[in-house]
């Protein structure tokens, strides 16, 4: 997180230290950075100035209102997956034209509420939904500009869970059936096309990936054209990958120089769709250690964070810095930081040296993205406060739950 620093002994989000977010707003406790998020933004669009372009923010990353507002100010569209993101994007500010709605498996209600809104583009993920959508337009008097959100068949080099471009991934139309589909939906009346998209994974370093999977899509481009059909974006995507240990991230201008020159004579805009780029690095989860539990074989440092908080270390494996909030003299121990949730899986980091005592501070850091958006209340346990940084001011921008709102929607038998 490139906001936070250490100054006079004490980790600071921008001008704000830790501690004093802890001692406000409890722990644990999620802390975001609107510099950071800025910036990252920034990172983009100074890469695409001179390009007709729109960057779609990837809601899934991170869904909190404050953070989708501050993308919504600086003219940033976003990349939904459900009738809830586009709620929430909305809510935040968003313009509806700047929306795309990606998704395997859209429903005719969540196909008629972003027909209302006036979203910019279906990105239409196989042949039943071509389909079922131009049904849904024509019902309610609409028409729904699509885009196919093409297969490539392109390794992205990525963890299997968040590798989306091969041919065995549920995403997409598969790159031989995509011109055939395009036709079809030519002669759909209740269709207007406008655009191919293609999203290859998430936490890609490699930017080979996604030039070759633009090669193909190009190729398929040129080919739609000699069937007469014209499209007006290209979509390239999301997934540019952040540094959590020890990665060499590519640059956001290692990753779209290259294909931007292959698009520079097209006449196409170009839409992409970062996520975790924008809030990875823009985020913590800052946490209290409750008990030390020292062993034979291994030692726990058990904290009150858990899985159903940050769930990205039990569910792939991954490691995210973690740093205490004010470093201590002594001796280092290397810790388990685990959760007090009922799983083995319930760990937050293995294997990490560091001094430490119960009731120290520690800061879980490039947690911004897939970090409260993949939360849960298992155990019961209500999900944290979300906090917004912005210069020297701290701004909670979701108050923690409370055990009743668990349970406010059940009852018990009569």
């Amino acid at each position: 997180m490139s906001a936070v620093s250490l100054r006079d002994g004490v980790l600071h989000a921008e001008q704000v230290s830790l501690v004093e977010i802890a001692a406000r707003f409890g722990t644990p406790c999620w802390v975001y950075s609107r510099q950071a998020i800025e910036s990252a933004l920034d990172e983009f669009l100074r890469e695409l100035e001179g390009f007709d372009s729109l960057v779609c923010y990837a809601v899934k990353a991170n869904s909190n209102l404050a953070v989708l507002n501050v993308l919504a100010r600086r003219g940033a569209g976003f990349d939904i997956v459900s009738a809830g993101e586009l709620s929430r994007a909305l809510a935040a500010g968003a313009d509806a034209q700047r929306i795309v709605f990606s998704g395997v498996g859209k429903t005719d209600e969540e196909m008629e509420l972003a027909l209302a809104a006036g979203i910019l583009c279906f990105n239409v993920e196989s042949a039943a939904e071509l389909e079922r959508l131009n049904a849904v337009a024509g019902r309610i008097g609409k028409t729904a500009a699509i885009s196919l959100r093409v297969n490539p068949d392109v390794d992205a080099r990525t963890h299997p869970y968040v590798s989306t471009g091969l041919k065995e991934n549920k995403f997409g139309v598969a790159f031989d059936e995509a011109r055939a589909l395009y036709r079809r939906a030519k002669q759909l009346a209740h269709l207007e096309i406008s655009g191919i998209d293609c999203h290859i994974g998430s936490q890609l370093l490699d930017p080979a990936p996604f030039s070759e999977a633009l090669d193909k899509v190009l190729l398929l481009v040129d080919q739609l054209g000699e069937d007469g059909i014209v499209l007006h974006h290209i979509d390239l995507g999301g997934g540019l990958g952040i540094r959590y240990r020890d990665e060499e991230a590519p640059s956001v201008s290692e990753y779209l120089r290259p294909m931007l020159e292959k698009l520079r004579a097209r006449g196409l805009r170009i839409v992409v769709e970062p996520g975790r780029r924008l809030v990875g690095n823009a985020g913590l989860l800052l946490t209290r250690v409750e008990c030390l539990k020292p062993g034979e074989v291994k030692n726990f440092a058990i904290v009150d964070a858990a899985m159903n908080d940050l769930a990205r270390p039990a569910l792939y494996g991954s490691w995210h810095d973690i740093v205490p909030v004010v470093p201590r003299a002594g001796t280092p121990l290397v810790w388990d930081i685990v959760g007090p949730v009922c799983e083995s899986g319930d760990f937050l980091g293995r294997g990490r040296e560091i001094a430490l005592e119960t009731g120290d501070l520690l800061a879980i850091l490039s947690a911004g993205a897939y970090g409260m958006s993949m939360s849960s209340n298992y155990n019961s346990r209500p999900r944290a406060a979300e906090v917004m940084v912005d210069g020297a001011s701290a701004h909670l921008v979701r108050r923690r739950e409370s055990v009743e709102e668990l349970y406010a929607l059940e009852q018990p038998l009569p």
